[in-house]
C-alpha cells in the first residue's frame, strides 16, 4: 500500500515540471510526507464519526502545513457550530429558556444556512410557547380577550386551535351563565336557560348546573307565587307542592302553614258568625289555636263581639 499512496500523492500535489526544484521536492516525498497524509487522512475520518479533539500540527509553509491550517479552521468552525446549537438546544428543549440564539463567527454557506434554520427554529418555537403562555395565563386570570394570533403549523397549529377554540367556549358559557344570574336574579325573568354549544366535560357539567338551578328556582318561585296570589284573591285551597330544600324549604312550610291557619281562621270566624248572626245561638267562640299577631287579635275581637252580643 506504501508504494501506491506515495504515487498517487505526488500526482496530486506536484505539477510536471521540468523544473529542478519541484523534482527535488517530488523527490523527497518520503516516508515522512507520507505519514503527515495519513494524520490527515486520521483526522478526516475523526470528524466523520463526529470526533472534533483531533488538531494537525503546522509544521512550514509547505502544501501540508495548508492543509493543517485548513483543517484546523474547518475543526473550529464545526467545533463553535455544534457547542452553540447544542446550548441553544440545551436553553430551549431542556432549560425552558427561550429567546436563545446561536451565534458562530466566520460561518458560511451550509453552516451557515444550519445556523440560520437552527435560529429560526429556536425563534418559532420561542414566539408560540410565548403566545400559548400569554393567553393561558390571561385565561386562569379571567381574562377571556386573548387569543393566539403567532403563524403555526401542524401540531402547534392543532393546539393553537384547540386553545383558541377553548376561549370562545368559555366566552360563550361566561355570557350565557351571566346573563341567566342577569335576568333571574336582578330583573326577575324565570324560565331562561343557558345554551352553550359544543362544550363538554365539565363545561357541560356546569352548565347543565346552571339550568338546574334556573329550572328549579323558576319552579319555586311560581308555585310560591300561585298560592300567595290565590291567598291575596281569598282563595285558600292553594298549597305549595314544589319540591324544596334549605331555606327554600322553610319558607314552603311557613307560607303552608299560614294557608292552613288562615283556613282555620275563616272557618271559625265563619261558624261563629252563622251561629249567632243566623242560627241564634249564643256564647260561641272562635278556637283558632297557634295563632299570633293580627290573626290573634281578629280572632279576639270576634270573640269579644260574640261575647257582647250574647251579654
Amino acid at each position: 500500500m506504501v508504494k501506491p499512496i506515495r504515487q498517487e500523492a505526488k500526482k496530486v500535489l506536484f505539477r510536471e515540471s521540468d523544473d529542478e526544484a519541484v523534482a527535488t521536492e517530488r523527490e523527497g516525498f518520503d516516508d515522512k510526507s507520507e505519514q503527515r497524509l495519513r494524520d490527515l487522512l486520521d483526522a478526516l475520518e475523526a470528524v466523520r464519526r463526529g470526533d472534533l479533539t483531533k488538531k494537525l500540527k503546522s509544521r512550514g509553509e509547505d502544501i501540508f502545513g495548508e492543509l493543517a491550517d485548513s483543517y484546523n479552521s474547518m475543526v473550529d468552525l464545526l467545533t463553535g457550530f455544534s457547542s452553540e446549537v447544542t446550548r441553544v438546544a440545551k436553553e430551549v428543549g431542556s432549560e425552558g429558556k427561550l429567546g436563545g440564539q446561536a451565534v458562530v463567527s466566520g460561518v458560511a454557506g451550509t453552516w451557515k444556512d444550519l445556523t440560520d434554520n437552527v435560529n429560526a427554529m429556536a425563534s418559532n418555537l420561542t414566539s408560540q410557547v410565548r403566545n400559548i403562555a400569554q393567553v393561558t395565563t390571561a385565561v386562569a386570570k379571567g381574562d377571556l380577550s386573548q387569543k393566539m394570533t403567532v403563524e403555526a403549523k401542524g401540531e402547534i397549529l392543532e393546539l393553537k386551535n384547540t386553545l383558541n377554540a377553548m376561549v370562545d367556549s368559555l366566552n360563550t358559557f361566561g355570557a350565557e351563565v351571566t346573563r341567566i344570574a342577569k335576568e333571574v336574579g336582578t330583573e326577575g325573568k324565570l324560565g331562561g336557560q343557558a345554551k352553550v354549544e359544543r362544550v363538554a366535560g365539565l363545561w357541560k357539567d356546569l352548565t347543565d348546573n346552571v339550568n338546574a338551578m334556573a329550572g328549579n328556582l323558576t319552579s319555586q318561585v311560581r308555585n310560591i307565587a300561585q298560592v300567595t296570589t290565590a291567598v291575596a284573591n281569598g282563595d285558600l285551597t292553594q298549597k305549595i307542592t314544589v319540591e324544596a330544600k334549605g331555606e327554600i324549604l322553610e319558607l314552603k312550610n311557613t307560607i303552608n302553614k299560614m294557608v292552613d291557619n288562615l283556613t282555620l281562621f275563616g272557618a271559625e270566624v265563619t261558624r261563629v258568625a252563622k251561629e249567632v248572626g243566623t242560627e241564634g245561638k249564643l256564647g260561641g267562640q272562635a278556637v283558632v289555636p297557634g295563632v299570633a299577631g293580627t290573626w290573634k287579635d281578629l280572632t279576639d275581637r270576634v270573640n269579644a263581639m260574640a261575647a257582647n252580643l250574647t251579654a
